[in-house]
């Protein structure tokens, strides 16, 4: 008994690994929150649009969700340790060139470079641990992750408010250089020298150039498709719909197929991975408009407008572990409609703010989003997990990261389609600063409803989904995102 004790306690070495893994989970999370509260701020700095603004976030969204499965197939391939390293390198490399930036184009370029580090830091984390450290300890040890890639969430609009107000929008890319060059440093050190896992395996890289191609154009065709550039926007729909199929048709014929494509034959598993993607773009389109709303329309200042954005990743935070073990004793489906039910409240009523709301009923109404997402996604998490075949959850891990930053993505372009839809043009063609702030209330509720609406979805979704007995934890908390 007591040795079994003992192996339940992380060693000093043991307790420096996970710290390596978590800086990288917290600078993602960090990153996924940080940025939107110094778009209005960055906009007007370049004098540039609200939708050329969101194309800070959306750059580094496509690149993120594209490259997540490629880089845990690296890490396959080269050593865990050698590509993550790598990966924070580049991480930390792209953060300086952001906050060096002295255009919107030198600014997006590095937010690409800056993705691909985070792609790997975000791929590479969950499998470490599983490597590295017994199953005895692997509960604890992802615990530690997630709460530090909520950390991380939960901070970035009060840090990044704070550095933009005080100094200036840079320094929320500066902030990541510190903390990268500290864990470089840590895991030189202390991550282990281990073998590649599949030495031999071969890349696919057709398979990565269709999805960056399918998805790129998918995200750049909702973006641009409601402003002046219209027709730009109606050939890169043409060309995902071309090339969506051509990946799908790719994965199936691969031998080492970036996405196992038999996992969908799983109704269930189907259903909740759009689950997954849907209750993601809820959040993800919230946190790129409510910034905008609270500086422009209610006239707050950045670091004030942060405190209020808190809101929502301390809603996920409370409820994610809770229900976690509640789905635990009675499974997996009533937690998941519960949290979408709440959700689809939360986007009801910041779907009434108006330029005359008071800004403590906005704070309110993230938490009750962030609490209904909170509750959703970890036993959405938990579900999917439990129903893939053992020798294909790493597949099915990667699927739900990917589906998590494709609702992020799609959630961002979504909300600025709808949103321009409903104040007309303008909103692509001239500087926020200088609409009506009735107007833009008003197109931010349209877009709020929207958002809505996709949640009732959800619910739908997962109204036939059976409940099945898993053997799979559910206390990992939701990925802010990323």
């Amino acid at each position: 008994m007591a040795e079994s004790s003992s192996r339940n306690k992380m060693s000093p070495a043991e307790l420096l690994i996970v710290l390596v893994i978590s800086l990288g989970s917290f600078m993602a999370g960090l990153d996924a929150t940080i940025v939107n509260i110094a778009l209005p701020t960055i906009a007007k700095a370049f004098s540039i649009t609200t939708v050329t603004s969101s194309w800070v976030l959306n750059a580094y969204l496509i690149v993120l969700v594209s490259l997540l499965l490629v880089s845990a197939r690296l890490g396959d391939m080269k050593g865990y340790r050698k590509v993550f390293l790598s990966g924070f390198t580049v991480f930390t490399v792209g953060s300086v060139l952001c906050g060096l930036s002295p255009s919107i184009d030198f600014l997006i370029l590095a937010r690409v470079l800056q993705a691909v580090g985070g792609a790997i830091i975000s791929a590479l984390g969950a499998v470490m641990v599983t490597t590295y450290l017994s199953a005895a300890l692997r509960g604890q040890a992802l615990g530690i992750v997630a709460m530090f890639t909520m950390l991380g969430a939960a901070l970035g609009p009060v840090i990044g408010g704070f550095l933009t107000s005080a100094f200036s929008w840079q320094y929320i890319f500066f902030v990541n250089v510190p903390v990268g060059i500290v864990a470089i440093l840590l895991g030189l050190r202390v991550l282990p020298h281990t073998a590649p896992v599949t030495p031999n395996s071969n890349l696919d890289l057709p398979g990565v150039v269709l999805i960056t191609i399918a998805l790129s154009t998918l995200i750049f065709g909702l973006t641009t498709i409601a402003g002046s550039a219209r027709s730009a926007g109606v050939v890169a729909l043409v060309i995902a719909v071309i090339f969506w199929p051509l990946f799908l048709l790719r994965e199936k014929s691969a031998k080492m197929p970036l996405v196992n494509l038999k996992l969908f034959k799983n109704r269930s598993f189907t259903f909740q991975n759009f689950g997954v993607m849907i209750i993601q773009m809820g959040m993800a389109g919230v946190m790129i408009l409510m910034p905008f709303y609270l500086e422009l329309v209610k006239h707050l200042p950045t670091d004030n407008a942060g405190t209020v954005l808190l809101a929502l990743p301390i809603g996920m935070i409370l409820t994610s572990p809770l229900a976690g073990r509640i789905s635990d004793v009675i499974g997996t489906k009533k937690p998941i409609i519960g949290g979408f039910v709440i959700a689809v409240l939360g986007l009801l009523l910041l779907s009434t703010l108006s330029a005359h709301s008071n800004v403590g009923h906005s704070a309110i109404y993230l938490f009750i989003l962030g609490a209904g997402t909170g509750i959703a996604y970890a036993p959405l998490n938990s579900a999917i997990m439990g129903i893939s075949p053992p020798e294909h959850r790493g597949s099915a891990s990667g699927l739900i990261k990917m589906m998590t930053n494709l609702g992020s993505s799609l959630g961002v372009a979504l909300v600025m389609l709808v949103a321009t839809a409903a104040l007309g043009p303008k909103l692509a063609e001239v500087s926020a600063h200088t609409i009506p702030m009735e107007e833009l209330a008003m197109s931010f509720d349209a877009a709020f409803l929207f958002l809505m609406v996709m949640e009732i979805v959800g619910i739908v979704l997962m109204l036939p989904v059976k409940e099945t007995e898993t053997d799979f934890s559910s206390e990992e908390a939701p990925v802010a995102a990323i």
